[in-house]
């Protein structure tokens, strides 16, 4: 049995075990179009999404399995009811060979494994963690940049409570000669946990004030929507908005990633250009995680 639950998971022998299994995927669907043969998957979603839950759903169907579900969990389960998490988890795993679940609880990944004896999938947990969307961006990384040591990576937006970013630091935290650079709004700043978490591993993390203060030659600009749902009150727009004059102060070799859904944070006007692989991105999602359903069933 193989949970996916934090980016802390993985080490970097695994984490190139499930890129070169979706490499292969990619490039031979055919040969894992049944790898989930009379499998059933629950897909449990209490907070919205597009990509990362209809991407699961594709990915089991691609890998011949079936899934049942719902995209509106609080409303349309027993949740509504008063259920609990634990709960809802020992009946679908009475029901479903594994279970994929997205939760506003930051903890989620920790109360549901508690009880769970099916391969459970974190979805996302609050303002925790996104581990399936940190593997992706991770995989992108290394096809767009051939590597994933020696890598400068500037991350904007919502450091705060983007799950994304800190999933996709506890990963890119087990390489070598790693930059990181944050540029946010004072209110969005990375939390110190994760600052201390880079430090343990070497990595010096330094926190920028303006565009400027990023290098021009950065490999990754990584930016993420302000995570509104995720406190109360008005912080105003985002300041740091990437288009076409700021992308051209930087190098030809800078790849823009972003976890969609974006707002003003990315203009449109830099879609064209080849640095912008945020779509290409979130294509990516699919393949890495018919990787991991085929490595929890496998494993």
């Amino acid at each position: 049995m193989r949970h996916v639950l934090n980016a802390k998971q993985f080490t970097k022998k695994e984490l190139e075990e499930l890129f070169l299994l979706t490499d292969d995927i990619k490039n031979n669907p055919k040969k894992y179009s049944n790898k989930l043969d009379g499998k059933i998957i629950a897909v449990m979603f209490y907070e919205p999404s597009t990509r990362t839950r209809m991407s699961f759903q594709t990915a089991i169907l691609k890998l011949g399995g079936k899934f049942v579900g719902t995209e509106n969990a609080f409303d349309n389960s027993s949740g509504k009811k008063g259920e609990t998490l634990e709960d809802t988890i020992r009946v679908l795993q009475g029901y479903a060979d594994a279970i994929v679940i997205r939760h506003p609880s930051d903890n989620m990944p920790q109360r549901v494994a508690s009880v769970a004896t099916v391969p459970i999938i974190n979805a996302g947990s609050g303002k925790g963690e996104h581990p399936t969307q940190a593997l992706l961006d991770l995989y992108t990384i290394r096809e767009y940049k051939k590597r994933l040591n020696n890598l400068k990576i500037a991350i904007l937006g919502d450091l705060s409570n983007g799950r994304t970013i800190h999933s996709l630091l506890g990963l890119i935290s087990n390489y070598d000669n790693i930059e990181i650079y944050g540029l946010s709004k004072k209110v969005f700043e990375l939390p110190q946990e994760y600052i201390d978490m880079l430090n343990s591993k070497g990595i010096e993390y330094k926190k920028c004030n303006c565009f400027d203060d990023i290098p021009k030659d950065v490999d990754i600009m990584y930016h993420s929507r302000i995570q509104s749902e995720r406190f109360e009150g008005d912080f105003g727009k985002e300041e740091y908005i990437i288009n076409k004059e700021v992308l051209s102060k930087f190098s030809p070799e800078t790849i823009v990633l972003h976890p969609l859904p974006r707002n003003e944070e990315i203009c449109p006007d830099i879609d064209d250009d080849p640095r912008a692989v945020y779509f290409k991105q979130a294509n990516n999602g699919l393949y890495v995680r018919m990787g991991l359903f085929v490595q929890a069933f496998e494993n």
